[in-house]
């Protein structure tokens, strides 16, 4: 019951990691704190007298064993920063959550942040896929905030060859956006999806700068794939930067306004990223990519040189394809459905088409 105990008192409005811990070298336990008198807790000097009546409201209105038995019942696991289950990476940050809520498990690989704009570009989603799918590929877990967008191509492109974590701006029972309630709940499968906010809480504007720090303290470093100069991606950085963690930054068009910030982020002295491979070389040289030993399996000659034509950042019409082919429609339109179903192509939303995450053999 301590974790539950713990639970209780981060949910209090205003009562912070650096409250808890103060509370915790005076009282010992959770549980003696909840128990603790009015009188007792305003004696210790822990809290001031207006945090100190919050504490106690709350203990009024907040029924812990209902709680208890709802988290429960909904495998919901409790990691306490007081334990040997919590992150260690993250327990070394200025104001770590003191429980996070967790639908899934936490692996104990090494972890490498992925974030960027939630307005993308198909430039941006190849590279997110790509990466995150190439690291997953080599045993690093890809922590990302499951927004739309760039996190979301993140958490994709990791599920396709390891394990990913999503951290919440939210509680762990909310799907936010709700276009990622799949997407969730294949991650809580396969890997974590954690919070520090209580499992049904809203998301608000105030928690995701809250949630970013959570995002970045428990990554080696904080990779971002895209972001334009006022980008909330761009915050994840600076307080990976305050850690004294390892940031990159994947180069764009000067003329566009969603590689700005990322473009910036090299200025100031950020790692410029165009493969995984730049990523490994900071952490392991003996390590080597996948991303060029992949192979594809062509079921044809069309479906071959279709994919050669295509890139990742460049899309094409069917017209344009079918121009540069010399072939006939009926059949590259098919070829590109064969494609588009095995995931080597991608139709965006105007019609055009892209390379998508290779296929491995």
């Amino acid at each position: 019951m301590e974790k539950i105990f713990l639970a209780a008192l981060q949910i209090t409005s205003g009562l912070g990691y650096a409250g808890i811990e103060r509370l915790m070298q005076h009282f010992n336990t959770a549980a003696n704190i909840w128990q603790a008198t009015e009188e007792e807790i305003l004696e210790s000097k822990c809290l001031s007298e207006i945090l100190c009546k919050k504490l106690f409201r709350h203990r009024q209105s907040f029924d812990i064993e209902k709680a208890a038995n709802s988290w429960n019942k909904s495998n919901i696991k409790l990691l306490s920063v007081f334990a040997n289950d919590y992150p260690e990476s993250l327990k070394n940050i200025h104001n770590p959550p003191a429980i996070l809520f967790c639908r899934g498990k936490l692996d104990n690989k090494r972890k490498l942040a992925i974030v960027g704009s939630r307005k993308f570009s198909v430039y941006g989603k190849s590279i997110a896929q790509n990466l995150s799918a190439d690291l997953a590929a080599q045993e690093f877990t890809v922590v990302s905030g499951a927004a739309h967008g760039i996190d979301t191509f993140a958490h994709r492109g990791a599920l396709s060859t390891g394990t990913t974590v999503a951290v919440l701006g939210c509680g762990i029972n909310i799907a936010y956006p709700r276009e990622n309630k799949k997407l969730l709940d294949e991650i809580a499968e396969k890997g974590a999806v954690i919070s520090e906010y209580e499992p049904q809480a809203q998301p608000l504007a105030g928690f995701f700068p809250a949630r970013n720090r959570i995002i970045s303290g428990m990554s080696l470093g904080t990779i971002v794939v895209e972001a334009a100069t006022r980008s909330g991606s761009l915050i994840t950085a600076e307080m990976a930067l305050s850690e004294g963690r390892d940031v990159f930054a994947v180069p764009g068009s000067i003329y566009s306004e969603q590689s700005a910030g990322c473009n910036h982020l090299i200025q100031q002295g950020a790692k410029l990223v165009t493969c995984a491979q730049d990523v490994y070389n900071e952490y392991d040289t003996s390590v080597q990519s996948k991303q060029n030993e992949q192979q594809i399996n062509f079921n044809s000659d069309e479906e071959k040189k279709v994919y050669e034509m295509l890139s990742y950042d460049q899309p094409l019409s069917l017209d344009e394809i079918i121009y540069k082919l010399r072939s006939d429609v009926s059949n590259i339109s098919f070829v590109l459905l064969q494609m588009k179903l095995r995931g080597l192509v991608e139709e965006t939303v105007l019609g055009t088409y892209v390379r998508s995450v290779k296929e491995i053999v």
